[in-house]
């Protein structure tokens, strides 16, 4: 299970434009490493009310950027800009929740910080919202379906986790009816971004064969290797299994595959 997802502020970029100029001067000072400086100019937005501003000075307070880390302090800031409807503030409060730092532990205020997120289609809230109904937890009853769903919404715009969380629901049925094939669209999608998971799991279907997947001993071979140089510590063993099953024409031709996929990704 793939823990909690949180937002930086790389992601949170829209503001007013009455406070566009204190925001953007904090933000070319933040992206230059003037930590504190950039502090200076958002507390000035945050202080006339702009939610960007406030997630900012939350975001610095939690990662210790300019400042020592304080979760309390974080808590506050993504909680006046949450309560301003800022999904990504909503969804870093809901993860403080989570964790219990900066304010007392509580699932159910994580789920409830999340849900908001969520249905403004914030995509890390959708998946956070997905993991809480797949475990039963935050005072929502355990329902597959529904955590596929969110899954889905998340995976929709791009989220690996939720990607590789979807085809992993596709593969065991729960959910969703099992449909091996959307597991390896699901899988493919996350193991195409770097998703040493899924590019594991994508090997496994390849390897056993499922219905509707056909076994390829080369794609698992490439896969399980892409996934090793990723630090999948199960992946080595599985390269040694297959190729005791495999040709010395497809090994060579499964390590061109992953060769190559590296070197277009810049892993090599």
């Amino acid at each position: 299970m793939r823990a909690f997802a949180a937002i930086g502020i790389a992601l949170v970029l829209t503001v007013t434009s009455a406070l566009a100029g204190d925001f953007e001067d904090g933000l070319k000072a933040y992206k230059m490493g003037s930590y504190q400086k950039a502090m200076d100019y958002w507390r000035k937005g945050a202080a006339q009310g702009n939610a960007v501003a406030q997630f900012s000075l939350g975001f610095m307070y939690e990662k210790g950027q300019g400042v020592a880390v304080d979760y309390r302090q974080a808590a506050f800031w993504y909680r006046q800009a949450a309560e301003l409807g800022n999904a990504a503030a909503q969804t870093n409060l809901g993860s403080l929740y989570e964790k219990g730092q900066g304010v007392a532990q509580d699932n159910k205020q994580a789920v409830d910080w999340y849900r908001k997120a969520a249905e403004q289609g914030n995509d890390v809230a959708q998946f956070n919202l997905g993991r809480m109904y797949q475990t039963g937890q935050g005072g929502v009853a355990q329902d597959y379906a529904r955590a596929a769903s969110w899954f889905r919404k998340a995976g929709d715009q791009g989220h690996i986790w939720a990607q590789t969380a979807l085809g992993s629901m596709y593969e065991t049925g729960q959910g969703v009816a099992q449909d091996y094939k959307q597991a390896v669209h699901w899988y493919l999608k996350a193991a195409e971004k770097g998703d040493s998971m899924a590019q594991y799991d994508l090997g496994r279907i390849y390897e056993a064969g499922q219905e509707g997947v056909a076994i390829d001993y080369v794609e698992a071979h490439k896969w399980w290797s892409i996934a090793a140089s990723n630090g999948e510590e199960r992946a080595g063993r599985s390269i040694r299994l297959v190729e005791s099953l495999m040709t010395p024409e497809q090994i060579a031709e499964a390590k061109r595959r992953a060769s190559e996929w590296l070197k277009a990704h810049g892993k090599t």
